[in-house]
């Protein structure tokens, strides 16, 4: 049995086999994605909630780069599009939300599992999830012409990381505009987030906290496709 030549990061760990049976490259293909999927749910429990915005900082920046940077775009995007449908249909993978809005700071590392559901549209952090999917596609689109295993690594997980915030921020001052009133807190989203204006509510509750994290996230998933790209060369290389 032939295998077909790797283009991503699982297709050379579990080699993509040339098959007439369509089911069986399918079933392959979802099952990476549901397991990426759960991935990004886990680093969504890493989280650090802080008093002056109701989006709290994750780990899912990394899983989201990593996931799209190894399965490629279209399953990339098709993992964080599974993450997104799993909280819309009351699995609650989403990052804790809970006291999001008690006015003080709270870490939350994995266990217990304090996860959330909901739909993206109900939450001040949706747009960053429907960001998640873009993010990975775009990434998942640099590794397949070999950027994950290359000096660009740094640039493609940049561009990934601020093509998540368009739609976050854009809905976050959306729900700002609109006076849209937090369904824990029972106060509008504005009244939550320090700052003048729309835009500058939506920056400071959307933009400015994370950034520091975003670099150290980004920079983190810039050395793990390389580094796990050169343990599977080493892993395949004949011995002898």
């Amino acid at each position: 049995m032939q295998y077909t030549q790797a283009t991503t990061l699982v297709d050379a760990i579990f080699p993509r086999f040339r098959t007439s049976s369509r089911v069986a490259a399918l079933a392959r293909d979802l099952a990476l994605m549901a397991g990426f999927a759960g991935f990004v749910a886990l680093c969504a429990q890493i989280a650090i909630r802080t008093p002056w915005t109701t989006v709290s900082i994750t780990g899912q920046t990394f899983a989201v780069l990593v996931a799209g940077g190894a399965l490629g775009a279209w399953r990339g995007a098709g993992a964080l599009t599974i993450y997104m449908l799993m909280g819309m249909i009351n699995i609650p993978v989403y990052a804790p939300g809970g006291g999001v809005v008690s006015g003080t700071w709270d870490v939350h590392f994995i266990a217990p599992w304090n996860g959330t559901e909901a739909l993206p549209w109900d939450i001040s952090s949706g747009g960053y999830i429907v960001g998640f999917i873009f993010a990975a596609w775009l990434v998942g689109r640099f590794a397949e012409r070999g950027w994950d295993r290359k000096q660009w690594v740094h640039l493609g997980m940049f561009l990934g990381n601020v093509l998540l915030y368009v739609p976050g921020i854009l809905w976050l001052a959306y729900l700002i505009g609109i006076d849209w009133v937090h369904p824990v807190a029972q106060k509008p989203l504005g009244e939550l987030i320090a700052g003048g204006d729309t835009w500058d509510k939506a920056l400071k509750g959307g933009l400015y906290p994370f950034i520091v994290g975003d670099m150290m996230k980004l920079f983190l998933a810039s050395l793990t496709l390389p580094a796990a790209w050169m343990l599977v060369q080493r892993w395949r290389k004949p011995q002898g």
